[in-house]
């Protein structure tokens, strides 16, 4: 795994699950002193492994009640015209996450909102402005059965 080995793995595992843990507290649970600790760490942010740390939200008390998966089909490819898409993308708060995909359609987008009449205005006023746009197609996520940023490292 792109040269980090078992104890690197379990750092890594270990603040996926708590990235508030300490230093220390994660060298006592690897039986680590703390410096060696902390410079696997540091190696592990330095690499871009660890690409950082934030707090994980529950949507739903902020009060996005709307979980939309938008796959977006483009008729212009243009350098130009997918810059200009992109762009506006990243600005939008709303994407959670875009992906350039293979098959029918070109992108698929994680999307979030209040409700529905949040989504479709969205939907209106930025989803069907977007450059070399042909078609848009929402599935709304009825139930949520998994969600995880948490990448497979340690065996069980």
């Amino acid at each position: 795994m792109n040269g980090i080995d078992k104890v690197d793995a379990e750092i890594l595992d270990r603040l996926q699950r708590d990235g508030r843990l300490s230093n220390a507290k994660l060298a006592e649970q690897l039986a680590l002193s703390e410096t060696p600790c902390w410079r696997r760490l540091k190696r592990l942010e330095e690499l871009g492994i660890i690409e950082g740390y934030q707090a994980i939200l529950n949507r739903r008390k902020l009060g996005l009640g709307v979980m939309a998966f938008v796959q977006i089909v483009c008729n212009q490819h243009s350098e130009e015209v997918t810059a200009e898409f992109e762009k506006i993308i990243q600005t939008c708060p709303n994407v959670l996450t875009c992906h350039n995909t293979s098959g029918e359609a070109d992108f698929l987008l994680q999307v979030v909102a209040r409700d529905l009449d949040d989504y479709s205005r969205f939907v209106d006023k930025v989803l069907r402005k977007l450059p070399g746009v042909s078609s848009i197609r929402s599935n709304i996520s009825l139930r949520e059965l998994k969600a995880t940023n948490r990448l497979p490292l340690v065996q069980s």
